[in-house]
């Protein structure tokens, strides 16, 4: 059987030369199956792990529908929970859309509105923002979704972890009924289901892989390290490879990712940046350009940021700390191995991690492989604060997987008061 093209997918001359000029060759499994069917008007779920080109899944035939500029008002929205992914949602869109006269604008906060007001005025086509900013501006005005066509929820999974529910329920009130929707998610947890049969009429279920399989051309490995002093000798001891070209490290909190970015910068072991929820959106942006430049050798960043990171060429992803989220390990990882790329993500485990890792595994439906820690890497000492604080949470584990186990960090009951004994009301005198 002959391989599909996109020529094969009805798209006219403007978008195939687009996609040369993009460099696309094959159309990617998602692609194949979800373009015909939203060309055909159908309501489209896509589950799809990231870095398998379903932005352009869903972008192509929304320009295919759309095909020339045409009134003022916008007549597709794409909705992204991040300014990031809204970003690179945006680069794609014009990217394809170069040999048509289709305006693209976008919307976000974290920024002054004015520019974002000014582009409306000049008329829109095709609206790519996040709910709040949106939102905002609908309220006052500025937006007017008469002739909207066609609505996207991308990352809808991500949509529900950081609560954007009743927003999208109060787009969902003030845009026509009559419309195309499209639900594009890398994982399909109860929350997105329950979305899905909210927001979409008879969709077609598109699953290009099982749910939360991370790509084949990722590598997948995890040490095992007993506390944070021995992964940051780990984190300097990879680093220390010249392998490593291109690498995002992903941590759990802010305050463990200004750390981690502060020992590169001291070891010399960048150039790097650190990218989360408390950088301006210049620095972030920036940031991320750097990076995808080549600027920089290494990004820390939380997971605000996992899937608002299109990069191809990652060689490495290193999870300074196991997820918790255990969706968002497929994301973390999914940011290499992107574009039929090969990747590497690495994972450091502590013991209270192991946990999550194992959790993570029978989500993936995979074990990950454990590789010897080199000898190389001095192993400190665990301070005491640090075992208690994990002794805590295995006891913690325990008890979720068994309610009646009790650790070493169970409630003691209380001894009952004990009161010395008392004669006429008055304590007894030693004579």
């Amino acid at each position: 059987m002959a391989a599909v093209t996109f020529s094969d997918l009805n798209l006219n001359k403007q978008l195939l030369k687009a996609i040369a000029d993009a460099g696309y060759g094959q159309p990617t499994a998602i692609q194949q199956k979800a373009i015909p069917r939203i060309l055909s008007g159908q309501d489209v779920m896509g589950i799809a792990q990231t870095g398998t080109g379903k932005t352009a899944a869903f972008v192509l035939p929304i320009l295919m529908k759309v095909k020339y500029a045409r009134g003022e008002d916008v007549r597709a929205l794409i909705l992204a929970p991040t300014k990031e992914l809204v970003m690179q949602i945006e680069q794609v869109t014009r990217q394809l859309a170069t040999y048509t006269d289709l305006r693209v604008v976008v919307l976000y906060g974290g920024v002054g509105p004015k520019n974002q007001i000014a582009n409306l005025q000049q008329g829109v086509d095709i609206l790519v923002a996040t709910p709040g900013r949106f939102l905002e501006l609908y309220r006052k005005g500025h937006i007017f979704t008469k002739y909207l066509k066609t609505l996207v929820l991308d990352e809808a999974d991500r949509m529900m972890d950081m609560g954007f529910m009743p927003q999208i329920r109060s787009i969902l009130e003030v845009i026509p009924v009559k419309r195309q929707n499209l639900l594009f998610s890398a994982t399909m947890p109860d929350k997105v289901i329950r979305l899905s049969e909210e927001f979409l009429d008879f969709p077609e279920v598109i699953e290009v892989t099982p749910q939360a399989t991370p790509a084949k051309t990722i590598q997948q490995a995890y040490y095992r390290a007993p506390n944070l002093k021995t992964k940051i000798n780990l984190l300097e001891f990879l680093l220390k490879n010249d392998e490593f070209t291109r690498v995002i490290i992903f941590t759990r909190t802010r305050a463990a990712a200004n750390d981690v970015f502060k020992f590169i910068e001291r070891k010399n072991l960048g150039p790097a940046n650190v990218l989360h929820a408390n950088k301006g959106q210049n620095s972030r942006i920036a940031a991320i350009k750097a990076f995808k430049e080549g600027e920089l050798r290494v990004l820390v960043t939380t997971d605000v940021s996992s899937r608002g990171i299109d990069v191809t060429g990652v060689s490495h992803v290193i999870n300074f700390d196991v997820p918790v989220v255990y969706e968002d390990y497929v994301h973390r990882i999914g940011r290499t191995g992107r574009a039929e790329l090969t990747g590497k993500a690495i994972t450091l485990v502590n013991e209270a991690e192991e946990y999550h890792l194992h959790k993570i595994e029978k989500l993936i439906r995979q074990p990950i492989p454990e590789r010897q820690r080199p000898a190389a890497v001095q192993v400190a000492p665990t301070s005491f604060a640090e075992r208690q604080q994990m002794a805590k949470e295995i006891d913690h584990q325990k008890r979720l997987e068994d309610p009646g186990f009790k650790g070493a960090f169970h409630e003691k009951k209380k001894k009952p008061a004990t009161h010395k004994r008392k004669v006429g009301g008055h304590k007894r005198k030693r004579r």
